[in-house]
């Protein structure tokens, strides 16, 4: 039986320091591990904790650990996890489908077909973000892998209002909008991270599917799943987003990140066979040995 674990990464899997939502005393903060590094600063944790259940996940060879990010090829490839390398990865928000690291050109042929079938060009909604963004919050504005469009803004600067307009407008046109941290994001409806997720479990022949996610673009994502989980942080945690099949954690931060992986490792392993949790938070000396 196979088991596919597919899982957004930024605010739900890894975390940045200002993410990291801690309210424990320094005493009893949990040890992190860095998995990410940028410019030679280290970017993105998880706990220790939470690193060792993953390498433990992934060493199964009934599991596919998919990690599945809006992130770009080049910023996903940025992040190191321990453990067994994932043998597919979901980018762009199911844009791009890396196979062993490899963007794989059937899937994004496939990808473009249907955008151009069913939603207004990347170019006119970028303009239309460019011409309705105020240049006193608005601090960069990218376009992604040819496929959909962001802002960084300054979050607290920014007019509810405004982002209700910019949806209504996006929607006309075949597109969502998405407020995630720092970053508004303009993505075509088509393009979900559920559809590469199916694809996925059908070249691998996964009977079941495990999802995890914390924004409005993992919606999708979650749904499609046999089984997941959202953080309590987050934009559907805002929405006081439910379904039946999705379970919302009351952990928020990295301590979220920590009970995701314990509930993938939990629900994945094969009926009746027992899990060593001993063996699963490892020894810090061994994990610090290793990593």
């Amino acid at each position: 039986m196979t088991v596919l674990v597919a899982s957004d990464l930024d605010r739900t899997l890894i975390y940045s320091t200002a993410a990291l939502h801690l309210t424990v005393p320094d005493a009893a903060a949990p040890r992190l591990l860095c998995v990410e590094v940028h410019e030679s600063k280290p970017l993105s944790y998880m706990t220790e904790t939470a690193a060792a259940l993953l390498a433990e996940l992934t060493a199964d060879p009934e599991v596919v650990f998919v990690p599945t990010t809006t992130r770009t090829r080049k910023q996903y490839q940025r992040i190191r996890f321990p453990g067994r390398p994932a043998p597919y990865a979901i980018c762009a928000n199911g844009g791009q489908l890396l196979v062993d690291g490899v963007p794989d050109p059937v899937w994004r042929r496939q990808v473009a077909a249907r955008l151009a079938e069913e939603c207004a060009p990347l170019e006119e909604v970028h303009q239309h973000l460019l011409a309705v963004a105020d240049p006193a919050w608005l601090r960069k504005a990218r376009v992604a892998e040819d496929l959909f469009a962001y802002l960084v803004v300054e979050r607290d600067q920014v007019p509810e209002e405004w982002i209700k307009q910019l949806t209504a407008w996006a929607e006309a046109r075949g597109w969502t909008i998405s407020l995630q941290g720092r970053k508004v994001y303009a993505v075509p409806r088509p393009l979900t991270k559920s559809a590469a997720m199916h694809e996925v479990a059908r070249r691998t022949g996964a009977s079941t599917t495990l999802a995890a996610g914390d924004s409005l673009l993992d919606a999708d994502l979650l749904l499609a799943a046999d089984a997941a989980w959202r953080p309590g942080h987050g934009e559907l945690a805002d929405a006081g987003w439910h379904a039946p099949t999705v379970t919302a954690l009351a952990e928020k931060g990295v301590a979220a990140g920590e009970e995701i992986v314990r509930a993938f490792a939990r629900t994945a392993r094969e009926p009746g066979r027992p899990v060593d949790w001993a063996h699963l938070t490892h020894d810090q000396g061994q994990l610090d040995e290793d990593h």
